[in-house]
């Protein structure tokens, strides 16, 4: 038997959801944009090119929120003739195409400062209006990650609160590039750019990790052990399921599609079995993270009670 009813009535607040992100989305925005301008063009004028790479990570940060934006947007969409369990999945494809973009920046920052650590004798001592530019950037990246953070998790959106953790990697990244001033500025000149390699790096590997998860999202990975075993209680607690098996689950954005296999009793009428089962479908949508619950009936005969 199969119950497939209105998707979007699981989801009541996702207006409000779509709200806030945006609206934290539009703050990261903001911040990216002052940070790209003041870090690139004072790294320029320091001779800093780990100022640089920071600056060209922050620009990286301002094209993610834009494709957080759009996925946004997109995501919070209703079913229709071509997706009929709605499109969730473009939070998927935008954390992979995030990821994308930051292996494709943390290769290319990798590269220049390999390029610039072969020449040494070409590097300068930077001027000490880097080193403010730094520590001022530092102050604003860890802001916004306890910001978006706190966005995120108030209204469960896996996108926002890894855009959140990306943030808080720049307020790293930004203390490596504050150290590796500091160094210049004490004579050690190779620690600017070696700095610099750090931030690539750092970069490189958020950029794996956060394409390696969207991948797997987007293959139908099945949620953690916790979540599943949470809906197995709940189906296990409703009243006439005397057991289930076949219980598969998907990701769909930051909600999960659930299939099941339910065991009514074999002597109960269709009419009955179909009102157990849908029973447990409201109950697994109201208590979990779950976009829509597909279920079988399979009759079984109780054993009499000796």
């Amino acid at each position: 038997m199969a119950l497939n009813n209105d998707l979007d009535e699981h989801d009541p607040d996702g207006g409000a959801k779509q709200q806030a992100a945006k609206r934290s989305t539009l703050v990261s925005v903001a911040v990216n944009i002052g940070l790209t301008i003041t870090q690139v063009t004072t790294g320029i004028i320091s001779g800093s090119q780990g100022l640089i790479a920071d600056g060209i990570h922050s620009l990286s940060d301002l094209i993610a929120d834009f494709v957080v934006l759009f996925a946004n947007h997109h995501s919070q969409k209703a079913p229709d003739e071509d997706h009929h369990y709605g499109h969730q999945r473009y939070e998927n494809a935008a954390s992979l195409s995030l990821g994308a973009l930051l292996l494709i920046v943390g290769i290319g920052m990798l590269w220049g400062a390999f390029r610039k650590i072969e020449q040494p004798e070409a590097i300068a001592q930077v001027k000490i209006i880097a080193l403010w530019v730094a520590i001022g950037s530092l102050l604003a990246k860890e802001l916004l990650f306890r910001y978006m953070l706190s966005v995120g998790e108030r209204v469960r959106s896996g996108m926002l609160i890894a855009n959140a953790w990306h943030a808080r990697s720049d307020a790293a990244a930004s203390l490596v590039v504050g150290v590796g001033i500091v160094g210049n500025l004490l004579g050690y000149t190779m620690l600017d750019p070696l700095a610099a390699m750090i931030v690539g790096f750092m970069v490189t590997k958020m950029g794996w990790r956060f394409a390696w998860d969207a991948l797997h999202d987007l293959m139908d990975r099945a949620v953690n052990e916790e979540t599943i075993e949470g809906i197995r209680k709940t189906l296990t607690a409703t009243p006439g399921v005397l057991g289930w098996h076949d219980l598969k689950t998907r990701k769909m954005g930051d909600l999960v599609l659930v299939d099941v296999h339910l065991e009514i009793d074999a002597t109960m009428t269709v009419e009955q079995g179909h009102d157990i089962a849908l029973a447990a479908r409201e109950r697994v949508m109201q208590q979990h993270p779950v976009l829509n619950l597909m279920t079988h009936v399979d009759p079984v005969h109780p054993t009499a009670p000796k």
